[in-house]
């Protein structure tokens, strides 16, 4: 057969025509597939997935729960897809009057959450795939867990590290001894030797926070720092016997 065209084939602004009367194969593959492979594309992107929301909560815990691990309940409103229409928003060619033709209904569900054991203020627990609905068959989103440790008044974080002070009595301080320290969830007992100052700092190892992420049972240090409590109910006999003790020095 013999065919021609006038015009601009790149723009659309043509005539074809075939001696014949019949279409082209060659054409019809060429400009099909030029078509076809545009409306493919646009289709990729409008059915793409989308993942669905995120939900995010206010947790507080006491330091001792950071430093053991605890669990909470919490209770989320989440977006789910409608049971009436299966998420289309049309039941019966009609819009659904169960979500209003939104495809989605919002209900209220209590998850308990595991917090795990060295957690500070600003970590985030997660919670997979328990958030609002993916769109167009993608993944439900998240929720998440916004820690806050609350304050203790013993103790002061400092990364993996606690921070406390103890009174020592000027007895021991001078002449040593042992005293008690309060851990976070115990007792442990701490040598004092003599002659110890005012401030200074002790460390008892592995008595800390545990390390958030360690795949081993790593923690961190427990820093004692002394204050040197002095007396000031000095019995008649305990002056007189500083004063001794002033003459000696002097």
């Amino acid at each position: 057969f013999e065919a021609w065209f006038t015009g601009d084939p790149s723009n659309g602004n043509f005539e074809y025509r075939e001696r014949s009367g019949r279409f082209s194969d060659f054409f019809n593959l060429i400009f099909s597939n030029q078509q076809g492979g545009a409306t493919a594309e646009r289709a990729a992107t409008r059915t793409r997935p989308r993942r669905g929301q995120d939900i995010e909560i206010i947790a507080s815990v006491s330091l001792r729960e950071a430093m053991t691990g605890t669990a909470r309940q919490v209770s989320i409103n989440a977006p789910e897809p409608c049971a009436t229409c299966h998420g289309t928003g049309y039941a019966r060619n009609m819009e659904c009057p169960t979500c209003d033709g939104t495809g989605t209904v919002t209900r209220s569900k209590r998850l308990e959450v595991r917090i795990p054991a060295g957690v500070h203020s600003g970590s985030r627990v997660r919670v997979a795939a328990q958030g609002g609905p993916g769109e167009s068959g993608g993944p439900p989103g998240d929720v998440y867990l916004a820690i806050t440790v609350a304050p203790d008044s013993r103790f002061t974080v400092k990364g993996s590290d606690l921070v406390t002070r103890i009174k020592v009595p000027l007895y021991t301080a001078v002449l040593g001894g042992e005293i008690v320290v309060d851990t976070v969830v115990s007792h442990v007992a701490l040598n004092i030797p003599p002659g110890t100052q005012q401030g200074r700092t002790y460390k008892l190892r592995g008595k800390g926070m545990p390390k958030l992420g360690s795949t081993s049972d790593e923690r961190g240090d427990l820093l004692v720092e002394t204050e040197i409590e002095i007396p000031d109910d000095l019995s008649e006999r305990e002056r007189e016997l500083f004063m001794e003790l002033q003459s000696l020095r002097q």
